[in-house]
């Protein structure tokens, strides 16, 4: 387990982080590790040795505990996605180093990298019982792991006719496999095919309307599975209303707010491009931020004066509002809807009742103790807390930004919990967080950076490890050793 865990969250950190810098990011899930080491699991039990050192002793142990089994194989699929994702943290080291052209020393960097990743598995372990345990909260990601363990595992009798589940499985794989090489290499123009873009190509109209990159898309086609799947995730995995709810709202958002707002010239938006995440002057051109920035890293107030305010295109200001809206809808909807539901979980908690099938099987186990994640929560946040004080002058961020980011993570984990863990759609904290600091402690660029990392990834990392937590629940894997798993020192660091 801990030689493919390593290998696989080692191999999948370092492709997602590196195809995370592409326009349309393709991102590797820990589902293509939980493919890769059956084949190479199986190899190892067949032909390491089954030799036992220091037998007889209080140190005995051997390289090959026996025939790969499914419950190892789950470990090694937590291992690996425990590591899988981006790091969040390295958009603070690449602003600083390639849009701001300053110095951040690698080990602060890489402090920022641990802490950050690290920090939400300590409240992680404080939701389980709310989103974890009970039967509502079914993790409509985890299913599809869980099909895909019972494919690869259980022996099926093939049809007259027909093909078993494991032979369908790798047909689909070899097929979309071998079709990713044409819009990947061969042609990238694959990615969005703008028809309209085609027949009228100096029409400045038809480029906002049509474009698939650089305008609306509409009626643009895109036969790239990384552009279909690149921000919400793959729509195979998520409910019906989910995506349908998904689907109004963009249409609403895209089609219809947005262009009123620009051919209305709301804020006057038609000096700047309809689709654009770039920051403009009034006049429209692109705004320099290194103008603003002081050699000690502050905002120059009167550089930015004789600069002026900054804008964004409409769409980008779109989004902006979005987020807001998705938060307070988030938080209204868990209220009203899994209200009571949290709080009967919250007087039940102490108490074997109400439990479903899979929570009363995983009580057999031995349960981890909460103050182990308490232990880790804590002893985080104090060492977060000295690297912002200590290297202050490369982190900008005070204390109480460290415990009030916390704060604002804490409160959102158990409700966009809920929301992942019903619709497998994930709301996030990035714009909120960026606001507030950015209204309570103005004039600081690396401190707003780190206080929405903060704020932000923590609680996306705490979602995570629930989500894995959760397909454990489902495999029934011992609570205890999938915690030594995501824990893990190697996982740590790699993550």
């Amino acid at each position: 387990m801990w030689v493919l865990g390593t290998v696989s969250c080692v191999l999948l950190s370092f492709l997602n982080q590196f195809f995370w810098y592409r326009t349309e990011p393709l991102t590797i899930s820990a589902i293509s590790a939980q493919i890769a080491v059956v084949p190479l699991g199986r190899l190892m039990a067949a032909k390491i040795t089954e030799r036992v050192f220091f037998k007889g002793t209080p140190w005995e142990f051997t390289l090959n505990p026996g025939p790969f089994n499914v419950k190892e194989h789950v470990l090694i699929t937590i291992f690996a996605n425990s590591g899988a994702g981006t790091v969040y943290a390295i958009h603070v080291v690449t602003v600083v180093k390639v849009f701001y052209k300053k110095h951040i020393s690698f080990f602060v960097s890489l402090i920022v990298v641990i802490t950050t990743q690290v920090l939400g598995f300590g409240w992680a372990g404080i939701f389980r019982r709310y989103l974890v345990e009970p039967a509502a909260m079914w993790w409509p990601a985890n299913l599809v792991q869980v099909s895909l363990f019972r494919a690869l595992h259980e022996k099926e009798e093939r049809p007259k006719g027909g093909v078993t589940r494991t032979q369908f499985f790798l047909i689909a794989f070899i097929c979309s496999f071998a079709y990713y090489v044409f819009p990947g290499y061969m042609f990238e123009m694959l990615t969005s095919l703008s028809w309209i873009c085609w027949i009228f190509p100096t029409s400045v109209l038809a480029q906002q309307l049509g474009s698939g990159l650089y305008g609306l898309g509409i009626a643009a086609v895109g036969l790239d599975w990384s552009t279909i799947s690149a921000y919400l995730g793959s729509p195979l995995a998520s409910p019906w209303f989910a995506t349908a709810n998904v689907a109004v709202g963009f249409v609403f958002v895209m089609y219809v707010l947005t262009p009123i707002c620009y051919w209305l010239n709301v804020y006057k938006a038609k000096t700047f491009p309809i689709f654009s995440d770039d920051l403009f002057t009034s006049t429209g051109q692109e705004y320099n931020i290194s103008t603003i920035i002081t050699s000690d890293f502050h905002l120059n107030i009167t550089a930015y004066e004789e600069e002026g305010p900054l804008y964004l295109s409409t769409f980008f200001a779109m989004t902006y509002g979005v987020g807001f809206a998705a938060l307070t809808a988030t938080a209204v909807h868990v209220l009203l809807f899994h209200g009571r539901e949290i709080w009967e979980q919250s007087k039940s908690s102490f108490k074997e009742t109400g439990m479903d099938i899979h929570t009363r099987l995983m009580r057999r186990y031995k349960q981890v103790p909460e103050w182990w994640f308490w232990s880790i929560l804590v002893a985080n946040i104090a060492f977060t807390i000295f690297a912002c004080q200590y290297y202050n002058d490369q982190l900008q961020l005070p204390w109480w930004g460290v415990l009030l980011a916390c704060a604002i993570a804490i409160v959102f984990t158990l409700p966009i919990g809920i929301i992942t863990a019903i619709t497998n759609q994930t709301p996030g904290l990035n714009i909120i967080t960026e606001y507030i600091i950015g209204y309570i402690y103005p004039g600081y660029p690396v401190a707003n950076m780190c206080f929405k990392v903060y704020g932000y990834i923590s609680m996306t990392q705490a979602v995570t490890f629930l989500q894995d937590f959760k397909l454990g629940h489902y495999m029934k894997i011992p609570p205890r050793t999938m915690f030594m798993a995501q824990v893990s020192v190697p996982n740590t660091l790699i993550n």
